[in-house]
């Protein structure tokens, strides 16, 4: 979350954030008015107090009349206070909830723009491969190999989800441990949090309440099913203060995630927007002076997953308008896919500042005996496997109905090169 005193000294700043960000001002308005009041009964408690202590130490030395009617005065004064104390409970809840609401500022360097159109491309990488034959959809290949089952995964769960078979699954963890390898190679120390996670950690990433329709609940235990490993991973350091030499912190995890997809393209075909998907996750926790360098070379870490699969991919600057609530900069990474002729999303790399870090507690002393700060927290996909998997399927394709396996997998596949 922000700081408040952020929103207090530039509240028409953070207006026009919020339309550069299309979302609406009235989170802000109700803050500024709670915290118009909030402030005004708080000096007042204030100088209630301080006259109730200097009073109250010259009543022992007074008698008869005078000495009830400065007891009567200093117990209404009491009772003032009392009924300020309650009001202010009641304000930081509304200013908490505000703030919950607001999203994080984007960075000086992030495109003002209403939606996803723009976006801006940074560069692009691989060679698009041209076919002799007309290529066909993941769905279409997988079902045609047997590797996939979508009719069985929906008497199971229900629509949204599918089966991985054969060498359906097989290619899926072959994926899971090429990403994990990668990462441990490039630094990161690999974790494996719980599946499930409760509001405090959602809240601590910022999902909570943002995208809390989003998320499958389980209301008995009160507790979710992650939309993302980017929400327990980043919360094992919840409440807690670093060392300066700690950090980076650097963790990867695979996992799977939910998300309901609440009114959102039902009518997509394949695994390209499912209700549950595999993820590997990158997260780190850096000092805030390195934070915008720790996002390119979190960005270069996805990237050199995708070369390593020989994929052709794009790299998208995010606009205002098309950043998630947390981010204060995003890139996107894309695979091509040539059956559906389209540019497949496989990871969001994203700089959150300290955002989370307030919401979650994670703080760093930058010195034993200075005050401890914020840190930054940044996450990014490495990579999302359902997009990845399609644009494999895809993009190796050959004319008989077989797939080539990328070569940076066949050790993973036990030396099969290829499905058919």
């Amino acid at each position: 979350m922000l700081d408040v005193n952020a929103i207090r000294s530039d509240p028409e700043g953070i207006r026009r954030m919020l339309a550069d960000r299309n979302r609406d001002a009235g989170a802000l308005d109700r803050f500024l008015s709670a915290d118009s009041e909030w402030r005004s009964l708080t000096e007042e408690n204030n100088g209630l107090r301080r006259i109730r202590n200097e009073v109250s130490a010259t009543i022992p030395k007074l008698s008869g009349a005078e000495k009830e009617s400065k007891i009567r005065e200093m117990r209404e004064v009491g009772d003032r206070i009392g009924r300020n104390d309650a009001r202010l409970a009641e304000l930081d809840a509304v200013r908490e909830d505000c703030v919950l609401n607001i999203p994080n500022i984007p960075h000086a360097s992030v495109p003002v723009g209403k939606d996803s159109s723009e976006n801006v491309v940074v560069y692009e990488r691989g060679e698009v491969r041209k076919f002799g034959f007309k290529p066909r959809e993941h769905w279409e290949i997988a079902e045609a190999l047997g590797i996939i089952d979508f009719e069985r995964a929906v008497k199971v769960a229900g629509s949204g989800f599918y089966c991985l078979k054969g060498d359906g699954a097989r290619l899926e963890r072959a994926l899971i441990n090429y990403f994990l390898d990668m990462h441990q190679d490039q630094g990161y120390t690999e974790v494996f949090p719980p599946v499930v996670v409760n509001k405090a950690a959602l809240t601590g990433t910022g999902q909570y309440p943002n995208l809390k329709d989003d998320m499958y609940c389980i209301e008995k235990d009160g507790l979710f099913l992650n939309p993302t490993a980017e929400v327990p991973v980043t919360n094992l350091l919840m409440d807690e203060i670093l060392e300066r030499d700690a950090l980076p912190i650097m963790y990867t995890a695979y996992l799977p995630s939910f998300r309901r997809e609440v009114g959102k393209h039902s009518d997509t075909r394949g695994i390209i927007r499912v209700h549950e998907f595999n993820k590997v996750e990158m997260v780190r926790f850096v000092h805030p002076d390195s934070s915008y360098g720790a996002l390119e070379e979190l960005r270069g870490d996805a990237e050199a997953l995708i070369s390593g699969l020989g994929l052709p991919y794009r790299v998208l600057l995010l606009c205002t308008g098309d950043m998630s609530f947390s981010c204060s900069k995003c890139y996107d990474l894309e695979i091509y896919a040539p059956g559906k002729g389209a540019w497949l999303e496989a990871s969001s790399c994203s700089n959150f500042t300290d955002f989370q870090a307030r919401r979650a507690r994670i703080k760093f002393r930058p010195e034993p005996h200075l005050k401890s700060e914020f840190v930054h927290t940044l996450n990014g996909s490495g990579l999302a496997l359902p997009r990845t998997m399609a644009a494999i399927l895809e993009n190796y394709q050959n004319e008989d109905g077989t797939v080539t396996v990328p070569e940076a997998l066949r050790g993973y596949m036990r030396g099969k090169d290829l499905i058919g």
